[in-house]
């Protein structure tokens, strides 16, 4: 059988049963991050049932990516991509989840191997999809899922507690004005709709916010 190539529906690693489509933590160079990748398909290389080659697609790290990390990227934020690649099953070091944001966010738990992802890098071209997405508060960023934002019920605007130099108890209560509108117009008696992201930061998909409002102004990714 040397030489003639079989795709398997599964193939077991440390125990482990490995499918298409599950995401894994492949073993990096030196001290790097481990990898983490997409598994397409298992191909059986040789005559041993263990001589198993796995196709990827790679999630890229910010840092991996041009222009690095910025700002508004998650601890745990990857980028999904159209590099694809092979590695061995045996370079697996184990099992990992990319989740969209919403999926991410609604998880009772997080542990380390649990990441997610809202844009695609085209690491050939360097260009991402989506390549422009709207931006909040004033610092003027894009949702960072790990810094909570409230909505002002004045203005239906969403701020950093931080940035404008409240403490993170805003976020617990039911009502909030932003200090702009305060200074200007009594409180509305409107019920909000909750604190700590904008409604529709995820479309389901694993892609940006696009659409949680009407953001006066957008940035390139």
């Amino acid at each position: 059988m040397k030489g003639k190539r079989k795709e398997l529906a599964s193939a077991i690693h440390d125990g482990e049963e490995y499918r298409p489509g599950d995401c894994v933590l492949i073993n990096p160079d030196a001290s790097a991050p481990a990898y983490i990748a997409r598994i397409k398909k298992l191909i059986q290389i040789g005559a041993d049932p263990t001589d198993v080659e796995l196709e990827v697609t790679w999630f890229y790290r910010p840092e991996e990516a041009i222009g690095g990390r910025k700002a508004f990227h998650g601890e745990a934020e990857v980028f999904d991509s159209d590099h694809q690649d092979k590695a061995p099953l045996a370079a697996i070091l184990g099992r990992c989840m990319v989740h969209n944001v919403t999926r991410w966010e609604s998880l009772p738990e997080r542990t380390e191997n649990d990441f997610f992802s809202r844009f695609k890098y085209k690491p050939r071209t360097k260009q991402f999809e989506p390549d422009r997405v709207p931006v909040y508060c004033l610092c003027e960023l894009p949702y960072n899922p790990d810094r909570p934002m409230v909505m002002c019920d004045a203005c239906d605007e969403w701020y950093h507690p931080s940035c404008l130099q409240l403490n993170a108890e805003v976020l617990q209560q039911e009502h909030f004005t932003c200090p702009s509108c305060a200074a200007t117009r009594p409180q509305p008696k409107k019920q909000r709709s909750g604190a700590g992201a904008p409604a529709g930061t995820s479309n389901g998909t694993g892609a940006a916010p696009l659409q949680p409002g009407a953001p006066a102004t957008a940035t390139a990714v």
